[in-house]
């Protein structure tokens, strides 16, 4: 009889170790790389949520993205002309990534059509991402930025729960994302908790309530 050859799974692919991967595990505030290590590897996050921040050369640090399981973290260094990372990660809670080496990843998207349109669709909602964020930055107030940042990070009213817990982030971390001071997102915060809209879970975790939307117009 014949043995056939098992049809390739990008999604099976990306969630365990092989041939080119292993599984990390990363602590709250582990760093995932550094900005300048070696771009030798794309990682697929699986559990938690990951920080990216870069450092321009005059030493001022920014927060670029905050990453959610399901999202590949690192995948510009597939890019000839990215021999270095060009920016930080760090776990912003308990992570598990699966690390697939990028001469690995190189092979799959040249071998499994599947794998280039999983990456595909990824980068095409990296650019809607992108844009959406300039749209909020030119129209939304910081006060509405903020709470959309949240409900992106909680997604609350999943799986038809009313709330959902985020980690413990640091206001500073919220005001870099959001375009404003410190202060502001502590005045916001407290605003929303009086409000009912968000309430702290303990001291590492945040509610976010699905109440919340309501602070976000509509596009």
């Amino acid at each position: 009889m014949a043995v056939t050859n098992r049809e390739f799974n990008a999604n099976e692919y990306l969630v365990q170790g092989g041939i080119g991967k292993s599984i990390l595990e990363a602590k709250t505030d582990d760093p995932i790389f550094c900005q300048g290590d070696p771009g030798d590897a794309v990682l697929f996050l699986l559990r938690g949520q990951v920080v990216l921040t870069i450092v321009s050369p005059s030493g001022r640090e920014a927060t670029i993205q905050i990453l959610n399981p399901g999202q590949f973290v690192g995948e510009e260094c597939l890019t000839p002309e990215r021999t270095e990372r060009h920016c930080s990660a760090k776990a912003l809670s308990k992570c598990t990534l699966v690390r697939i080496a990028k001469s690995e990843m190189i092979r799959v998207l040249r071998e499994e059509p599947a794998m280039v349109q999983l990456m595909l669709r990824h980068y095409a909602r990296q650019k809607t991402r992108m844009q959406a964020d300039l749209v909020n930055h030119l129209f939304y107030t910081s006060e509405e930025r903020l709470a959309l940042t949240l409900l992106q990070l909680a997604q609350p009213g999943k799986n038809s729960s009313p709330h959902a817990t985020i980690p413990r982030i640091r206001q500073e971390t919220l005001a870099e994302i959001v375009g404003t001071t410190r202060s502001r997102v502590s005045y916001f915060m407290n605003r929303f908790r009086k409000k009912g809209l968000i309430d702290y879970g303990g001291p590492a975790r945040i509610q976010v309530n699905n109440s919340l939307r309501a602070m976000v117009p509509s596009h």
